[in-house]
């Protein structure tokens, strides 16, 4: 069996579709335990240690959606998107956000 393009395309819209439905709800926990996590430090109190290996993730996945969040900040208005909602977008779809901004070919 032999794949064309339609069902290449076909597989990638729906792997997209999953990310997306992943990344928005996994975004949002991370900003929460964030927020927790700069509570804490204000009130000299600590989280639970068992979360300290989620929140070195967090920290990741933040910093990196951030940035993915600014190259789409800058490259959006090239592809005719409105920046700053694309930017939040990308922000929290991360690089789905960018290849679909890349993809488009309204330029």
């Amino acid at each position: 069996m032999t794949m064309n393009f339609q069902d290449i395309k076909s597989i990638k819209q729906k792997l997209f579709t999953i990310i997306k439905f992943i990344s928005i709800p996994l975004i949002t926990l991370g900003m929460g335990l964030e927020i927790w996590n700069i509570q804490t430090l204000t009130n000299n109190t600590q989280l639970p240690n068992l979360l300290n290996p989620i929140l070195i993730l967090v920290h990741i996945a933040l910093s990196a959606h951030l940035i993915e969040g600014i190259i789409a900040l800058f490259y959006a208005h090239k592809k005719n998107q409105h920046p700053i909602k694309y930017a939040i977008y990308t922000f929290f779809v991360g690089t789905v956000g960018l290849l679909e901004l890349w993809e488009n070919n309204d330029t």
